[in-house]
């Protein structure tokens, strides 16, 4: 049986009422407490000063809205004003109180005081549950993971099973389904990797469910009001063309089953869409994205804010009825992630004729790397980087390269090893355990790690020799419009990965004093904060983690002299929130104040995102 048409179910009045605020602007600040941040606001007629919602943010009261019909989107959008809050919850998720009564405010972030905090809480949020799905996963049988995981052993599913504990430990972000619209610390294009992920951040609250709504007794109208959706093309009528989008509502299908099995009902998640559409409210859109790098062959992507703006029921392909939507994007946002997805694919199959006379060289290593590298410059006539001698690795002195002492062995101080290393080899047990895990991903960041070098007679493709075949991901060295050169990934990069080493000529503390190097091409290595540490950091979840510590190593005290020999690592951008960092690492040679620098992805970072490390500057 056809379900009746929407136009039947929403009363429409002989003529459109007035438009209501029910989000009123109010000014942002931060205050006195560093862990929360809270708007400065004068009291508000019939509305308490404090908050009075579980997710411990200050929000205006929301006028009451009659019954309305769905109208044009140009005339109820101006009643939805943007509220300049920022959200405590992003910073203090354990305040989070369930048996705290909800308040029917909605609640939009904007014009957030300290973005780069914001971004450090999601970042730390991000890493705890990508650090212990990693744990679980490895160490499950081990009584260090059995202790995090009250859940049942049969169950397989670190991915479900590291998002309870962080659940359980109050570390989720944004837990209040009344926010709409962007979430702060998020950016258009991050990737994830597990529609746990979603959840543990506030993007997205639903594990399996398209559709993410606020309930009717959560919202001022007495209406469900949709607030993000997943696009993974589960059903068969859903049409993508990027910046519009043909949503088909859920419903009507049997479990893992693409055809429709039955007619779509106007209800929950399809019912919310027509709420979001009658009062002119933003969805977030994350679309499902086929990756090679995900474990589980598919990536999802934050693609920023859409508006629905029609919506209608027809027969679909199989023959039953279905609930259609048009969603279509808010200018402003920049390229989506996942058409920087399909872009970045097009540049690395060199379908861009086009843009041929921008490109400087197809391979900036000059066959160095085993991944050309592409110099890209369609600002000026500038070709700087073409001009210094490219570098592998970094070059060190023949004083430290002559030290070949290793973690002990049969051959050169190495280990004796035959094709892979075991949990017995020499350089294992300095590491403390391996280092890296099946995959290649670091484990946890270490004061120092030791892998196996020239001395040690393990194979080549010894898991412990992670960062020393050179480069792993397709990068770009591109000129910004400020005339600086930068670089940028034309591939998606996983947490924890490694990239690059960071390369130059190695100048010890008698050389700085005897010569006379520019100040301008030095870079040194121990000013860089030890951004290592909060790679595997899982003390929020475990009050019996410690962190990594060797107090008898010497302090890196050499530069790099980066001037006239480099590689692309020395085009990093400088940044108090970046994305990649460095980790200590000792392979050809053994003097541990001459240790290589080694680039590791500190979050993941989605095709055309520009890398940047802490340098330690001022």
């Amino acid at each position: 049986m056809t379900p009746p048409a929407l136009s039947t179910l929403v009363p429409k009045p002989e003529s459109p009422p007035e438009p209501h605020h029910f989000l009123h602007a109010i000014d942002a600040g931060v205050s006195s407490a560093p862990s929360l941040i809270v708007p400065k606001t004068e009291p508000l007629p019939e509305s308490p000063r404090f908050p009075t919602s579980t997710s411990s943010v200050i929000v205006p009261k929301l006028e009451p809205l009659p019954e309305l019909p769905h109208l044009p989107l140009e005339t109820y959008a101006s009643s939805v004003s943007c509220t300049a809050i920022a959200c405590a919850e992003a910073i203090a998720p354990a305040a989070f109180n369930k048996k705290q009564k909800r308040s029917c405010e909605l609640v939009r972030v904007a014009n957030v005081p300290d973005e780069v905090l914001q971004r450090d809480a999601v970042r730390r949020a991000r890493t705890t549950y990508e650090c212990l799905r990693s744990l679980l996963g490895r160490q499950r049988s081990l009584p260090s993971a059995g202790k995090l995981s009250r859940d049942s052993p049969k169950r397989c599913r670190p991915d479900l099973d590291a998002a309870s504990i962080m659940g359980r430990c109050g570390l989720w972000l944004f837990r209040d389904k009344r926010i709409i619209g962007s979430i702060p610390g998020i950016l258009v294009g991050d990737v994830f990797l597990y529609r746990m992920e979603l959840c543990v951040v506030g993007l997205h609250g639903q594990v399996q469910a398209g559709i993410d709504f606020i309930t009717a007794n959560q919202s001022p109208t007495g209406k469900s009001i949709a607030t993000s959706i997943v696009v993974s093309g589960g059903y068969e009528d859903n049409f993508d063309c990027g910046t519009e989008l043909i949503y088909t509502g859920h419903g009507g299908k049997a479990k893992n089953v693409f055809r429709q099995r039955d007619h779509q009902k106007l209800e929950r998640g399809n019912l919310a869409l027509v709420g979001s559409y009658n009062y002119g409210i933003e969805v977030r859109v994350i679309r499902s994205a086929n990756s090679d790098r995900s474990p589980t062959g598919k990536a999802y992507v934050y693609d920023g804010l859409y508006k629905v703006i029609k919506h209608w029921t027809e027969p679909g392909v199989s023959g039953f009825s279905v609930y259609k939507y048009k969603l279509v994007r808010i200018d402003g946002q920049g390229k989506a992630g996942t058409e920087l997805f399909l872009h970045a694919e097009r540049l690395r199959n060199g379908s861009f004729s086009e843009k041929l006379s921008s490109y400087l060289t197809n391979d900036l290593s000059k066959g160095k790397e085993k991944l050309p590298i592409v110099l890209f410059n369609d600002i000026d006539d500038n070709r700087e980087p073409m001009l210094s001698e490219y570098l592998r690795c970094s070059r060190f002195p023949p004083s430290v390269s002559a030290c070949k002492s290793g973690h002990g062995g049969p051959k050169n101080g190495g280990c004796g090893c035959l094709e892979n290393c075991s949990t017995n080899c020499p350089c294992i047990l300095k590491n403390g355990g391996f280092p890296y895990d099946e995959n290649g991903i670091l484990v946890k960041g270490k004061p120092l790690v030791y892998e196996c070098g020239a001395g040690c007679e393990c194979s080549s493709s010894c898991p412990n020799r992670v960062t020393q075949n050179g480069l792993s991901y397709r990068l770009e060295v591109f000129r910004t419009n400020l005339s600086e050169w930068r670089v940028r990934s034309l591939e998606f990069i996983p947490a924890g990965h490694f990239i690059c080493e960071f390369a130059g000529v190695v100048l010890t503390k008698k050389q700085l004093e005897l010569e006379s190097v520019s100040g301008n091409g030095l870079v040194y290595p121990g000013l860089i904060p030890a951004m290592w540490e909060k790679w595997g950091d899982l003390s929020d979840v475990d009050p019996d983690h410690k962190p990594c510590s060797l107090s008898s190593l010497p302090r890196v005290a050499f530069a790099l002299d980066v001037s006239n020999s480099r590689n692309i690592a020395c085009y990093l951008k400088n940044s108090r929130c970046p994305n990649v960092f460095v980790q200590f690492v000792l392979f050809d040679q053994y003097n541990e104040s001459y240790p290589h620098l080694m680039i590791f992805a500190l979050e993941n970072i989605p095709p055309m995102r520009e890398l940047s490390l802490n340098y330690g500057l001022e």
